[in-house]
């Protein structure tokens, strides 16, 4: 089959469109025909071998970590899906390929795509719509009435967060730049600072929890919105030990991860607020739940650019410039 196939780690080079052999299949697999898949910064990071030492891929392997498609063949122990089916998920971290013809993924990944949207609107949501329902509902556990401050508005996961939060019933701020504000806006945001003009942390008092996805300087200055108490949750880093207990990592990265968010967890502490790092997990039962909002209309995706398949290097840079309003899907059938 068809493939984007990762041979080496690099930003450049590294990477071509070439044949792969078909997935192997497990007794709770589903196989899918893949007809759209998301791009991701995770992708890219991926790609460059950021992610080395926390996930050690075995190469050459395929990219990709949301697809939409539909049902191939099940195996023997799968229940809930059959041949015909039209599903998207979030693949397992470690089997994830969704940029390729096929891809075998485990039942507990997958669920129904939500029947109002398209194959293409179904391929931008997962990876975002879960980290957004990870962070919200399972982490910070948002309530009716609390003030979230979402930082990158505009992109894949801030565009889902800010209407998931809404949602929850919190009163929602966000960061963004001059050109998205109308945007971040439409999808619910009360207070929108334009970081080009503003300084957040001058503007915001008293916030119940932080989404972070940028780097150490808004990091740090997103403690001085925080009230006592309250939450920072970064899905950009640095890892935490409690992430590193997680995941079972060895002694070397258990130090190393304890010494990379030694100094933000040592000011979240002196601020009497809390830092944590979320690395999200691919479920099929909270893809479900996102999926009846989006039937409902409570949340919808923002697609920015659809690529075609050839020209999945081209996303993925257009991806890495950050300047992406929602997500990039690459058409692949």
């Amino acid at each position: 089959m068809k493939a984007f196939i990762l041979d080496r780690y690099g930003k450049t080079g590294g990477a071509r469109i070439g044949d792969m052999p078909e997935p192997e299949m497990r007794d709770d697999d589903v196989l899918v025909q893949v007809h759209a898949a998301g791009v991701n910064v995770l992708d890219s990071k991926i790609r460059n071998g950021e992610f080395k030492l926390l996930l050690p891929y075995r190469l050459p392997l395929v990219l990709g970590n949301d697809v939409a498609g539909v049902v191939v063949s099940v195996g023997s122990r799968v229940r809930r899906f059959k041949p015909g089916d039209e599903v998207y998920a979030r693949p397992d971290t470690f089997r994830m390929g969704a940029f390729a013809e096929r891809i075998a993924m485990s039942e507990a990944a997958v669920t129904i795509k939500p029947k109002a949207l398209s194959m293409v609107e179904a391929a931008s949501i997962p990876l975002v719509a879960l980290t957004a329902w990870q962070v919200l509902v399972d982490r910070a556990k948002v309530k009716k009435g609390q003030k979230v401050l979402i930082h990158a508005g505009s992109g894949g996961v801030g565009t889902l967060a800010i209407q998931l939060a809404k949602h929850l019933g919190a009163f929602v701020a966000t960061t963004t730049s001059t050109a998205n504000v109308e945007l971040v806006k439409s999808l619910g945001a009360d207070v929108v600072i334009d970081y080009r003009k503003d300084d957040f942390a001058a503007a915001l008092r008293e916030y119940d929890v932080v989404v972070n996805s940028l780097g150490g300087d808004v990091l740090d200055k997103s403690l001085r919105v925080l009230k006592p108490g309250g939450k920072l949750i970064s899905i950009s880093g640095p890892p935490d030990p409690d992430f590193a207990k997680a995941i079972g990592a060895s002694w070397f990265l258990r130090q190393a991860m304890h010494l990379l968010s030694h100094r933000i967890r040592k000011q979240a502490k002196r601020r009497g607020v809390n830092y944590s790092f979320l690395f999200m997990k691919e479920s099929g039962d909270q893809l479900r739940e996102i999926s009846a909002l989006i039937d409902a209309g409570i949340i919808r995706p923002v697609v920015d650019r659809v690529f075609p398949f050839e020209s999945i290097g081209e996303a993925m840079a257009y991806v890495d410039t950050g300047r992406a309003k929602g997500k990039v899907v690459v058409k692949v059938r």
